[in-house]
């Protein structure tokens, strides 16, 4: 028998268990996109982790402010670069993205929970620049519409789910 005569085993009877849930053509084309921005966004913040704990000073082309606010006391929480806590986020992002793009339920429901969580500190961060610093880094606004755009791309997917079911 070849192995095109050959028929893969059937799964009839037997149900998918309840965590997974397979996602939608439109779902995974918005997972495909989440896992590239958080990628992204990981590699933006590894490369501001290296140069906070190097000593280095990060290159700005657009704006002149990075050095101050990559500098400042809001630049580390309790000895951690901010920006390793936004590389560990990115790449929570990714690994749940992965999951829910092969049907995890839970992995949707945490990766609503990160990336709130991300938006929330995204949005002090950006207020810390803007009326506290009064200057900007190119690397943290980058790293900022990342992260909105991440969370329209969660939103729109928790309105389709909940339209759909």
């Amino acid at each position: 028998m070849s192995a095109r005569q050959r028929k893969a085993p059937t799964t009839r009877g037997v149900e998918r268990p309840a965590k997974l849930s397979a996602a939608s053509g439109r779902e995974r084309l918005f997972y495909a996109i989440a896992a590239l921005l958080s990628l992204f966004g990981l590699a933006d913040a590894v490369y501001l982790t290296i140069k906070h704990l190097t000593g280095e000073t990060a290159r700005c082309t657009v704006t002149s402010g990075c050095n101050e606010v990559l500098g400042s006391a809001y630049s580390s929480v309790g000895g951690v670069p901010v920006a390793a806590l936004g590389a560990l986020a990115y790449f929570t992002v990714f690994s749940l993205v992965t999951l829910a793009f092969f049907g995890y339920r839970q992995a949707r429901m945490l990766l609503a929970l990160v990336v709130a969580l991300m938006l929330l500190a995204t949005l002090w961060l950006l207020f810390v620049q803007a009326f506290i610093l009064h200057k900007y880094c190119e690397y943290c606004l980058f790293s900022a519409a990342l992260t909105l755009i991440l969370s329209g791309l969660v939103v729109a997917l928790r309105y389709k789910s909940r339209a759909e079911g």
